[in-house]
């Protein structure tokens, strides 16, 4: 099946240095351009991470120091990259919750400001979790019926992702999705609007530290303020600002904090 596409959909895959999104690095990035008519561009890079690999993280990719020390830093290849993916909506497995977030990390790093908030965010693991309640491998063997050879490679990963998902659209098209408490939060369609909506609609931030409660209002995610209005505690507690913008929190986090600051002083 050809998926229904107003942008095109970039899949993608980050291979890294270790999953905190503060302060790890991309030391591989594989791409799939899917475009409305169908055609496909693929691009991948080896990039040299500006710090050293954990053996436990190359235990898991393959990827070590001697691998990436001819490649270039992401600073050198993030020009193109944004341009690649400039106008494109992003699709990936596990990209709400860490790809995206530490993608937009590195950006922010070199002073691009790689804004996805006007890009409809698509990921395959939240509507497998949704739908099946399970890995890359396992969803690639239900969907699909094949086993993923090459587990952990970007490339592979990325090429499995896009057939996921065209999968997962063929199975569940028009069928209703439901939260635990058992309401219908909407049904999967071939619309990439539609899974965004299912998968990221109440993001604030890419970490997921602020998301919007039912209503509609930016609430804290974590800590002692977990529920509460972000503007409530900025306003309450005058010092909770100034402590998460000196902490160890994403740039994105502090970028989307500060706007919401600014707003509420604006106002």
């Amino acid at each position: 099946m050809n998926l229904n596409l107003r942008n095109p959909l970039t899949f993608f895959d980050l291979e890294t240095t270790g999953i905190n999104i503060a302060n790890d690095r991309i030391v591989e990035l594989a791409m799939i351009k899917v475009m409305p008519n169908g055609e496909t561009i693929s691009e991948r890079h080896l990039v040299h991470p500006m710090i050293p690999i954990p053996e436990e993280s190359s235990m898991i990719h393959g990827i070590r120091d001697i691998d990436v020390k001819d490649a270039p830093p992401f600073k050198e290849i993030a020009k193109n990259l944004a341009k690649f993916l400039e106008g494109s909506d992003l699709a990936g497995f596990n990209i709400v919750r860490f790809d995206v977030p530490l993608l937009v990390e590195e950006f922010l790093r070199v002073d691009i400001d790689f804004d996805v908030s006007n890009r409809k965010l698509v990921d395959a693991q939240k509507i497998f979790f949704m739908m099946e309640k399970r890995s890359l491998s396992a969803a690639y063997k239900f969907y699909c019926g094949k086993e993923l050879v090459g587990a952990h490679g970007a490339m592979a990963d990325t090429e499995a992702t896009f057939e996921v998902l065209k999968a997962q659209i063929e199975k569940y098209e028009g069928q209703e999705v439901t939260d635990l408490s058992g309401k219908v939060v909407g049904k999967i369609e071939n619309d990439m609007a539609a899974i965004h909506g299912l998968v990221a609609s109440n993001m604030v931030d890419l970490a997921g530290r602020i998301v919007f409660n039912p209503q509609g209002v930016e609430v804290f995610n974590f800590g002692k303020h977990k529920g509460k209005p972000v503007s409530e505690v900025l306003t309450k507690e005058r010092g909770y600002y100034d402590w998460m913008m000196k902490g160890d929190f994403p740039l994105d986090t502090k970028r989307k904090l500060t706007k919401i600051k600014l707003q509420n002083f604006n106002s």
